[in-house]
């Protein structure tokens, strides 16, 4: 990584930083930390790409809602643009917005024109029939709820001598519209505050009526009361508006309450017609909008971007440009330079951009050239922490290890399969891959066995008896994994047990010594010489000296022949020392091996040399580090020098010569502020009991390998026997339904269970491993990420 210098004449920095953000090769830093966000240079530019913003999310909720599809982006017409182009749009995207504001506002008008004449029309219909049902009723006796001996009105106050629909005599009425959900407290209002003098009359509206606002749906009641008095009418009035009723004025003749009715449907007619039209007008420039929204939306973020970015810059007024400084990768300092003279050459610029890279001593960001084929690998790594810069990567392992891993515990060649065709992207199929590997090493498909070439041993079924237990006769060895004779055989679960707990701890030495040895690239980058010899020799030694010896043990008894010849030619098995029992005793008995636990001649003293080396290593670990850190100090001091950066910078310009010396030493101390050793001392106990314990801890954590992989291959063979295994011996046509019956519960049991559930528990096991086990050995993980501005992954983060 290099940091850079950029001198960008101000006539063409916004296409410039427009340029640099299509390339996206540079992390800027802020040159105005103390500056407030609202006073910064382009703070007025932001707020007017703001305010664009605000009206294509105005369109883009008017489109979405009139159901039209948004063209979507393609070609270059999301391409950065210069001030006239922006001023352009700006112009276009306002006309549209006032016109879509004012077909808006004629719709809505309309609408609550259309809404009254509507619920008109229905109150005129319904108040006639309530007219003529009032005229001929001849029983109006009604009861209020509160008292129910009070009279509403006598029977004589109804009845009239006028034509049939008119308004009976000596009565007022009010009509009117009120919301159905309200319709039940509104007559019991009515009811208690008039003592149940009123005659109340509703029906429902069934034409589904919108709201002009909400384009809701609106379910609604007409009303019509009749009642003596014009002081009850008037509350009646009020008690109405208070529910949200909506009253209209109603002719008391039948005749004119008709030609009102005749009047209002013309006007709905007609009010149709126009709100048809305006509709179609709108829906015209909506539709003209949504061609270009996708592009109109891209350019905006681009160029609010574009501003942000600006505002990191200081400004030279002398010199009449911006000065920016950011982090680039050194490789692509050509492009960088191509991509400005590119900008200078398009705008017409007689002043060309600068770039001048910076010598420093700041930590740059760290980053990794990814494709899609790694990215996933690199984001688990991520996840635990981004590495320092130069620090060594796990990612680039992670490919390989973590797919392996998974696979020894997912291992089925049939689920191998199944998962890749689940999946579908890299990590999935490269953990399928391995799954179909480790399965074939198993073998093991569907909890079922292979048989790919001839097995190693063979079955003397000459002489026996039924419930006899016979043994396989040792004939060859299989070419590769698992013989297919353990299938099925009483001690199968045995061997596999044992096999997988062996290659478990053997998978967990390999990679965590692995671990170790890539310490020494993380010291030799960052000239820590003295961690070499006082922190990765003494670790490496006190792994090998214990795990790495059990893993040579587990090794050496799978290589000898434990079978010999009797006198008759038969073979006769010989027990083998127990592992575990040797290595308790290799820390009980140091030196001594006991016959029964002897591998080869001489174990005892081979164990009890490794043994002492293993207690070397600790103090080893423990002291060596801080009483060299602290003789150097006290040598520096003693020359008269007390300021730590100043003491290091002396030593290293006097030793240049000694590799191995005070330089080496310096340079670790001059990480500290201020050597202190009892700190120092306090951190290399807490690292030595960290490393020592995790050893022990680390090693037994990979035996889930062994503990899922055997679960997997349990609950796979349960599900066989559950399912598949009782139906394959039916005929018939009971026998081919059943088969289909129990192939389709098989499958389905197998995706749930044993790649979804089993495949998340593998991935998350095989996980932990890399992150504790793996990286805790040689990754700190304490850098920054390198984030460079790029119009590609702003876009892409936004649309997440």
């Amino acid at each position: 990584m290099s940091l850079i210098q950029l001198f960008i004449p101000s006539e063409i920095a916004q296409p410039t930083v427009a340029e640099l953000g299509e390339l996206g090769l540079i992390q800027f830093r802020d040159l105005n930390p103390d500056v407030n966000a609202f006073q910064r240079a382009f703070v007025k530019e932001i707020r007017r790409f703001d305010e664009m913003e605000r009206h294509l999310r105005f369109f883009t909720t008017h489109i979405e809602k009139s159901d039209i599809p948004i063209r979507p982006l393609a070609g270059d017409g999301a391409r950065a643009r210069n001030a006239q182009e922006i001023d352009e749009l700006e112009e276009k995207i306002v006309g549209h917005e006032r016109r879509i504001t004012e077909m808006n506002t004629a719709h809505e008008n309309l609408q609550k024109k259309y809404l009254e004449y509507t619920e008109a029309r229905h109150v005129l219909r319904e108040t006639d029939v309530f007219f003529r049902q009032a005229g001929a009723r001849q029983d109006t006796r009604r009861y209020s709820y509160d008292e129910p001996t009070v009279p509403l009105l006598e029977q004589t106050d109804l009845e009239h001598g006028g034509p049939p629909g008119d308004v009976p005599l000596n009565l007022g009425f009010v009509t009117g519209v009120i919301p159905r959900s309200k319709m039940q407290i509104f007559e019991r209002i009515l009811w208690r505050a008039l003592r149940g003098n009123l005659y109340l009359k509703y029906a429902e509206i069934e034409e589904p009526i919108i709201d002009p606002i909400s384009d809701e749906i609106l379910e609604k009641n007409v009303f019509t009361i009749f009642a003596h008095g014009q002081e009850i009418i008037s509350k009646i009035r009020k008690i109405s508006e208070s529910l949200g009723a909506t009253l209209y004025q109603v002719d008391d003749n039948a005749d004119q309450r008709r030609a009102d009715l005749s009047e209002v449907t013309t006007k709905i007619d007609d009010l149709n017609l126009v709100l048809q039209n305006t509709n179609n007008a709108r829906r015209q420039e909506l539709q003209k909008i949504a061609e270009n929204l996708s592009a109109w939306i891209t350019i905006i973020k681009k160029e609010k971007t574009v501003f942000h970015t600006m505002n990191l810059f200081n400004y030279d007024v002398n010199r009449k440009c911006l000065i920016a400084e950011g982090w680039c990768p050194s490789n692509d300092l050509n492009q960088i330079q191509q991509a400005l003279r590119t900008a200078t050459e398009t705008y017409g610029s007689m002043i060309p951009s600068i770039v001048d890279e910076i010598r420093t001593t700041r930590e740059p960001p760290t980053f990794h050239r990814i494709n899609k084929v790694t990215v996933g690998f690199q984001e688990i790594v991520d996840a635990y922490g981004v590495a320092k810069y130069r620090e060594v990567n796990p990612g680039l392992f992670t490919i390989i290890t973590f797919p392996f891993l998974f696979a020894v515990m997912f291992g089925d060649f049939g689920h191998g399969i199944f998962d890749m065709f689940f999946g579908g992207r890299y990590i999935i199929l490269l953990m399928g891959l391995f799954s179909t590997y480790t399965g074939l090493i198993y073998n093991d498909i569907f909890s079922q066995s292979m048989i790919l070439a001839k097995p190693g041993f063979e079955w003397d079924l000459t002489n026996y008896t039924r419930g006899q237990l016979i043994e396989a006769n040792p004939v060859g060895v299989y070419p590769f994994g698992v013989d297919p004779t353990w299938h099925g055989s009483d001690n199968h679960l045995l061997f596999t047990n044992s096999y997988k707990m062996k290659m478990s701890i053997i998978l967990g030495v390999i990679q965590m010594s692995f671990g170790i040895i890539l310490t020494v690239y993380n010291y030799n980058y960052f000239k820590k010489t003295l961690s070499i010899w006082t922190e990765f020799l003494p670790q490496f030694l006190f792994m090998q000296s214990i795990f790495g010896y059990l893993v040579f043990t587990i090794i050496y008894k799978w290589s000898v022949n434990w079978y010999e010849l009797d006198e008759h030619g038969n073979h006769i098995h010989n027990s083998p020392p127990g592992l575990l029992n040797m290595l308790i005793f290799m820390f009980l008995q140091p030196g001594e091996v006991a016959p029964a636990d002897q591998l080869y001649p001489g174990q005892g003293f081979v164990q009890g040399s490794l043994l002492l080396l293993a207690l070397i290593c600790v103090p080893w670990m423990l002291l060596a580090k801080p009483l060299i850190m602290r003789r150097e100090h006290n040598k520096i001091r003693a020359l008269g020098y007390h300021h730590p950066q100043a003491d290091s910078t002396r030593i290293s310009s006097s030793t240049e010569e000694e590799e191995s010396g005070g330089a080496v030493v310096a340079q670790e101390m001059h990480e500290e502020e201020d050597f202190d050793f009892g700190d120092i001392m306090i951190h290399q106990v807490i690292h030595t009991i960290e490393f020592c314990l995790g050893c022990i801890s680390n090693t037994a954590s990979y035996l889930r390998l062994w503990a899922l992989s055997l679960a997997h291959a349990q609950l796979s063979a349960v599900l066989w026997d559950m399912t598949l295994k009782n139906v394959f011996g039916l005929t018939g046509i009971f026998g081919g339904i059943a088969l289909v019956l129990a192939f389709a519960l098989w499958f389905t049991l197998t995706v749930v269970i044993l790649l979804l559930m089993e495949g998340l528990s593998a991935f998350l096991h095989a996980l932990r491993l890399h992150w504790v086990e793996f990286n805790n050995k040689f990754y700190e993980g304490s850098g920054t990420k390198f984030e460079p501005f790029s119009f590609k992954a702003i876009l892409k983060d936004q649309e997440e």
